[in-house]
């Protein structure tokens, strides 16, 4: 195999990897998200009282402990939220496997600035 045929090979397995991961954390999300909807049916409740609901990641986890509903929705609206996140992350593992280090940095430059503003943004 040339090498223009083993860099198109390692291209096209990366973009599998990258499809497979966007893909699964979709599914997880919805299977998430719907868990949650279907508890709130059956119950009738947010299991919050009045309007009030969860506001941090640190009050979704607690309500998803104790399945209240509406947490349990939101937290498969956070995993669909971080799903680009991983995606990022993915691809930094797999410029490094290809030894593509230009794009793996400009890569880790992305993920951090996303982790800087998830870790800056007000709750």
């Amino acid at each position: 195999m040339s090498k223009d045929e083993t860099d198109k090979k390692n291209i096209e397995d990366a973009e599998i990897i990258i499809s497979k991961t966007l893909r699964a954390g979709v599914g997880i999300s919805a299977t998430i998200t719907c868990v949650g909807l279907v508890l709130f049916i059956l119950t009738g409740v947010s299991g919050y009282p009045g309007v009030t609901f969860p506001t941090s990641v640190r009050e979704i986890m607690k309500g998803l402990v104790v399945l209240k509903p509406y947490a349990v929705m939101l937290s498969g609206l956070l995993i669909l939220m971080l799903t680009p996140v991983l995606r990022v992350g993915v691809s930094i593992v797999t410029f490094i496997k290809e030894k593509d280090y230009m794009y793996a940095s400009i890569t880790v430059t992305v993920f951090l600035i996303l982790i800087i503003s998830f870790l800056l943004g007000k709750e």
